[in-house]
């Protein structure tokens, strides 16, 4: 058997990605959800929300997603603190958190994945723009799912979803969602 470190620290933040599944977004609990998605739920779709975002808005698909994928991986050791928590507790930064995270990943893995969240947190780049609206689009996303399956509280996460966005697309995009219908897509389209 060979002793690969630089594999078995990748293997260790892998693993403990892995958490997210389980993890969940803790906020919902106000509105009465009793099981709401867990933070890999809600970074998978927000990953693809911030793919088509950057694609609308002229960014780099493949960077956004990466953010996106990574905006809450510290939530494994931090948790996810409710908004109204936040007026309460100091946390590390992010970015000291995923320095912690990725201490023993191969320099090449630890390196992408420090950028990717220092950019993301920074919120300069378009890049960071287009993925910080694609994680509020996704949680207004989920608030319209959850008031159509009768939960009526949920108006403040789309209200403070909404104002928070920052891109022409990310508006259109709430636009629709707060317009639409989320199981249409099950109809056949006329013919």
């Amino acid at each position: 058997m060979t002793d690969d470190h630089d594999a078995v620290g990748a293997m260790s933040f892998i693993f403990e990605a892995g958490v997210l599944k389980r993890a969940a977004r803790t906020g919902w609990w106000f509105a009465g959800i009793k099981h709401p998605e867990s933070i890999a739920e809600h970074s998978f779709r927000t990953a693809l929300i911030g793919m088509m975002l950057a694609a609308m808005e002229g960014a780099d698909p493949a960077r956004v997603s990466m953010m996106c994928v990574l905006h809450d991986t510290q939530e494994t050791r931090i948790t996810d603190i409710p908004h109204i928590a936040k007026r309460y507790l100091t946390a590390v930064p992010n970015t000291a958190v995923t320095a912690d995270q990725v201490a023993a990943c191969p320099p090449a893995v630890a390196e992408a994945i420090t950028a990717a969240v220092t950019e993301y947190e920074a919120g300069q780049t378009l890049e960071a723009i287009v993925a910080r609206d694609a994680d509020k689009l996704e949680c207004l996303v989920q608030a319209v799912e959850y008031r159509h399956q009768g939960i009526d509280n949920v108006q403040r996460w789309i209200d403070s979803s909404r104002a928070a966005l920052k891109t022409a697309s990310a508006h259109r995009l709430a636009d629709a969602a707060l317009a639409g219908q989320p199981l249409a897509w099950l109809s056949p389209p006329p013919m």
